[in-house]
């Protein structure tokens, strides 16, 4: 397993690499650390799952998703990975979505033999993670730090893989698109964000911005940025 490989990239959105990697037509799917739902809305929309289990554990966020009432496929649910309240063998795939790395680093090996747990034989668990490097990652790391945390959900994985609890069956390199209208719309769904506390003084908050007024265009500010994918698979009859 590689936490990098440089030469591996292309450029393709996440929706487009799950569409080629699972089979979520029909499935029953639980994606756990669903954010806002951008993703879980694609998901359900467009690939067609039986049904989508979607969770987080942003109080604030999860009493939003709730309200949302045009997903008849999606069923909202307070709870993290490491303690998944759902029956053993129930789950065709897992989805993590750059959520790994969000779980408490002494948890995350946890989280991922309860992925196990409730996957059926044969279930498949797509963990998409950030690479650490890129513009995105530059204005990112001046107010939140991700290099140690990632590289402990790397590391947790490489356990559950080394342990045989997981086969891996692939890992996957491409870059994502990212795109923001202007800096309040970046400062909207980053440093605004209820799942996290961020730090920012004035100095640092122009820090920020400067940084990030230097990608800005005519039509906004366009990042490339390099995400993993781990697909892992159960191997039991």
């Amino acid at each position: 397993m590689k936490i990098d490989n440089p030469k591996a990239y292309r450029n393709a959105t996440e929706l487009e690499v799950i569409r080629e990697l699972l089979p979520i037509e029909g499935a029953d799917v639980l994606e756990l650390g669903c954010g806002r739902a951008w993703m879980t809305r694609q998901i359900a929309g467009q690939l067609v799952p039986r049904q989508l289990i979607a969770t987080d554990v942003d109080r604030i966020q999860h009493q939003k998703n709730l309200l949302i009432d045009d997903l008849p496929r999606v069923t909202f649910v307070y709870g993290g990975a490491e303690a998944i309240d759902l029956p053993n063998e129930s789950i065709d795939v897992v989805l993590m979505l750059k959520s790994l790395h969000h779980v408490p680093p002494d948890k995350m090996e946890q989280g991922l033999r309860e992925i196990a747990r409730v996957l059926r034989p044969s279930g498949l668990a797509y963990i998409s993670e950030p690479v650490y490097k890129g513009d995105f990652n530059a204005i990112l790391s001046l107010f939140h730090d991700e290099k140690r945390v990632r590289e402990a959900a790397f590391t947790a994985l490489q356990k559950v893989v080394g342990d045989g609890t997981f086969v891996l069956a692939g890992q996957h390199f491409f870059n994502a698109p990212r795109d923001y209208r202007n800096f309040a719309d970046f400062e909207a769904r980053i440093l605004q964000v209820t799942h996290t506390r961020h730090e920012i003084d004035a100095a640092l908050y122009q820090r920020i911005k400067t940084a990030f007024d230097a990608h800005m265009g005519e039509d906004g500010a366009h990042f490339l940025t390099p995400s993993r994918v781990d697909l892992l698979r159960i191997d039991r009859p």
